[in-house]
């Protein structure tokens, strides 16, 4: 294994981990705030900790930041979403006609192709719908990442998490494990695409069991601050009654239950050590942390679970100015807390 260089922080600079939660389409909230971040300059990126699109976001991220710094992540990151955003005019389940557009104007906003595509994908799987086991993703990473160069010299510690289908448990990729492979492993979902063979085991996407994946920054980085970027919308307000809005929330409970259940254990770990619980010769074991969040129900409910698959250029956009916005408000208020104390209230905001 080679051994990673760190990024190293100046006089003005502070360090922090980022945890990238996956969502599609919808990963593109997360290219805005590590792009604002970048632009800001004032943290340095210890560790990225990333599901699904958020692993992608992670290695683009990395790979730019090892070739040219801040400025090189940026326009990398750039670079991917506008080749998903080309890829996605033809390789996209999910098209909007202007028949929708019309649809969408009086008030209807559920994408036709989309009912269309969730059909087909209850009576017929990916072996047999798509046999040969083709993911333009693929494409797409290779032509973005040089993963040979990324496993040997990324000074960003990564943790990219798949769901193996034999055992269930979370398989965490590592720096010295990354492929296009393992990143297409993160981001496998089951019902569009064949499970990714890794080294004799199969797997689907990272969400279904740690979207992202806390544990592994902790025990890998030096910093005790974790900055969470939600996509996936916690509280919702009112009762799903159509069946897209319960097939919608039922989607976003899942993709946030393994999270939740990490943050219970944090909450509890954090209640220990400022309680005095532990006894003086056990106390270095636990590893106090200092949790921040990046997150927008407001926002991201207002958008269906088919725009997942929406890859046009000005919905991505408009993703990645969202993620600006809140990560720039992010970094004004609470900048000076890093490394001093959590932004968030688990029990009040989370438990």
């Amino acid at each position: 294994m080679a051994e990673i260089r760190k990024l190293k922080p100046n006089g003005q600079q502070k360090t922090i981990n980022v945890a990238l939660q996956g969502g599609g389409a919808h990963g593109a909230f997360g290219w805005g705030v590590l792009d604002r971040i970048a632009e800001d300059g004032r943290l340095v990126i210890e560790g990225l900790s990333a599901t699904s699109a958020g692993a992608m976001n992670a290695v683009v991220y990395a790979y730019g930041q090892m070739k040219g710094g801040n400025s090189g992540a940026r326009e990398q990151l750039e670079l991917f979403w506008q080749r998903i955003s080309e890829t996605g005019k033809y390789a996209s389940p999910i098209q909007t006609t202007p028949l929708d557009l019309w649809l969408r104007a009086l008030g209807y906003r559920e994408n036709l192709g989309y009912q269309l595509f969730e059909s087909v994908t209850h009576l017929f799987s990916p072996y047999q719908f798509n046999p040969f086991g083709l993911n333009p993703l693929k494409d797409v990473l290779t032509k973005t990442v040089d993963f040979g160069e990324l496993r040997q010299g990324s000074p960003t510690i990564l943790r990219l998490c798949a769901t193996n289908v034999r055992n269930g448990r979370p398989k965490i990729f590592t720096n010295e494990m990354l492929t296009p492979q393992a990143v297409l492993a993160s981001a496998c979902l089951p019902m569009l695409f064949q499970a990714v063979e890794v080294e004799g085991e199969h797997f689907w996407d990272g969400g279904y069991i740690g979207n992202p994946a806390i544990y592994p920054i902790i025990y890998d980085a030096q910093s005790p601050d974790i900055l969470i970027v939600h996509i996936n919308p916690i509280v919702r307000d009112g009762v799903p009654k159509q069946a897209s809005e319960i097939f919608n929330r039922i989607n976003e409970v899942s993709f946030n239950s393994s999270l939740m259940r990490e943050l219970r254990a944090i909450a509890f770990a954090t209640k220990l050590i400022d309680e005095d619980w532990i006894r003086p010769e056990h106390q270095h074991k636990l590893k106090r942390l200092f949790l921040h969040a990046i997150r927008s129900d407001e926002i991201m409910r207002e958008f269906s679970v088919a725009s997942k698959f929406d890859t046009s250029w000005s919905f991505l956009t408009q993703l990645r100015d969202m993620g600006r916005q809140l990560a720039g408000q992010w970094l004004d208020q609470h900048f000076d807390d890093i490394g001093q104390r959590s932004t968030v209230d688990l029990q009040r905001d989370y438990l």
